[in-house]
């Protein structure tokens, strides 16, 4: 049953700044059910916009289609278990951009003309090794 709130797939699209086809996507894929008109439109009420805001949360945070499903889908201990692998992942991330963001702000200041030259840009790149992911590649690192 539809309301007077309910959107039509291209409003609801437009409220949440992402194009109709996501929408559609997220369907098929099994992560959104939005209820249908008595004509067979798809109606978006409140409940289903904030589960498509969740989805687009969690995607920017990182997760995949299959990651959001496995939430969706798995007990209260493996969820927890899920989300606490994902927030490690997000920690290590963070770690790697802080230092990153100390190696950027010691180039403008840097003098030396070849960053082996330099004990700092040196000391960098060997802290750079111990990261498990390439910030370029996403792959694991040897």
């Amino acid at each position: 049953m539809t309301t007077a709130q309910d959107m039509r797939i291209g409003d609801a699209a437009a409220a949440l700044g992402i194009e109709a086809h996501v929408l559609r996507h997220w369907e098929s894929v099994g992560l959104l059910n939005p209820p249908r008109s008595p004509s067979g439109h798809r109606s978006y009420d409140p409940n289903t916009l904030d589960v498509a805001r969740i989805i687009r949360l969690l995607q920017r945070a990182g997760l995949s289609l299959d990651q959001i499903r496995q939430l969706g889908l798995s007990s209260c201990d493996d969820r927890r278990g899920l989300i606490n692998d994902k927030r490690a992942d997000i920690e290590r991330q963070l770690e790697l951009l802080r230092t990153t963001d100390r190696f950027l702000e010691h180039l403008t200041e840097c003098s030396h003309p070849i960053i082996a030259e330099c004990p700092d840009c040196s000391e960098f790149t060997r802290a750079e090794r111990g990261f498990r992911h390439s910030p370029l590649s996403g792959r694991a690192s040897g």
